[in-house]
Formats: structure tokens, C-alpha cells, sequence
């Protein structure tokens, strides 16, 4: 069985997960010049989900190669990568670690959980909503989830800025993070 029941969801059956890149995006929304929003994302990362008989046990990892950044402009892609901001040579990655999870009501969870970007760790609170759990067409178990957080990059050491002669600064401190997912039973 590659489901259940669990307080009137289906879920999936206890056993590990991985994140199925190819159905999977994490992505970023950053203010930019205090008018508008620039959105971006990491294409290559790696993540497992182990859900335990009892799903509020469950824990999750994910790994972020920095260098896998793009904005869809290689100007500013080749700056997010300097010592400006990620510094990828020195902080090739960023990770999450699943602390602890709280069901919040019907398919909303909050997980949390410390994140760490330039070797600065902190706990972070992730908003997820549970999307379903089922079977493709070519028999393999697949579940779904949306995730958001909201976090200061400033506090990850993140603090490049230029002040603008109209006032504000040409990159804000907050940073959305979403994520769309679907994992798989590990191999």
C-alpha cells in the first residue's frame, strides 16, 4: 500500500522520500528598488523526507547548491554568486533540517527548522500545505506539497546594499521562499 488515512487525509505510507527534481522548484521573490519584485530560483538540489508511522515524526533535509542560482539575467546571477552575497566559492550550499512538525488543521503544517546560508544558521518556520498523494501512470507512489517562508537575508550575512538618491535601497532585506514539490519513495 502506498497510502493511508491519517486525520482524514491520504498520506503517504511511512518509508523514505526524495524530491523529485523534475517536478520540484524552489524559488525566491526579493524586492527590487523598492517598486517592483525580482524572482529567481536554484536548479540543482537534493532532498529526503522521511514520514514516520506517526506524520507529525516525520522529518525532512534539503541541500541547495548556491552556484545553481538564476534570476534569468547572467549579470545579476554572476553578482548573487560573489562575495556580495552567497560568496558560492566559500558556501557552496544551503541547507534545511527539520526540527519539529505541528499540524495546523485539514492539509496545513508548519514545519520547523534550522536553515543555514553562509555557514549563519537560524530557525526558520515553514508554512506547508499538504497537496495529495497518489500513483502515476507508471505505478510509482508520488506525493505533493506547496511551501512558503519569509526570511531576512540580512541576517544570513546577506547585507549588500546600494542606497537610492530617491531613498530606500536597491535590494529589499526580506526574501519570500517558495517552494512546489513532489517526491517519490527513495530508490
Amino acid at each position: 500500500m502506498t497510502t493511508r488515512n491519517w486525520n482524514g487525509l491520504t498520506i503517504p505510507a511511512a518509508g523514505t522520500y526524495t524530491l523529485d527534481v523534475a517536478h520540484t522548484t524552489i524559488g525566491f521573490v526579493v524586492k527590487h528598488m523598492m517598486v517592483s519584485k525580482v524572482r529567481g530560483s536554484f536548479s540543482d538540489f537534493s532532498g529526503t523526507v522521511t514520514i514516520a508511522e506517526d506524520p507529525l515524526q516525520s522529518t525532512a533535509e534539503l541541500t541547495i547548491k548556491t552556484e545553481s542560482i538564476n534570476t534569468g539575467v547572467a549579470d545579476r546571477d554572476g553578482h548573487l554568486r560573489s562575495d556580495d552575497f552567497l560568496s558560492v566559492e566559500k558556501f557552496p550550499e544551503i541547507t534545511f533540517k527539520s526540527k519539529r512538525i505541528v499540524a495546523e488543521g485539514g492539509d496545513e503544517f508548519k514545519v520547523v527548522g534550522d536553515l543555514t546560508i553562509r555557514d549563519v544558521t537560524k530557525e526558520v518556520e515553514l508554512d506547508v500545505e499538504y497537496g495529495g498523494a497518489g500513483t502515476n501512470p507508471w505505478g510509482q507512489a508520488v506525493w505533493g506539497f506547496s511551501i512558503s517562508t519569509e526570511v531576512d537575508r540580512e541576517e544570513f550575512g546577506l547585507t549588500w546594499n546600494q542606497a537610492l538618491e530617491t531613498g530606500g535601497v536597491l535590494v529589499g532585506k526580506k526574501v519570500k521562499i517558495e517552494i512546489e514539490g513532489e517526491a517519490n519513495p527513495a530508490a
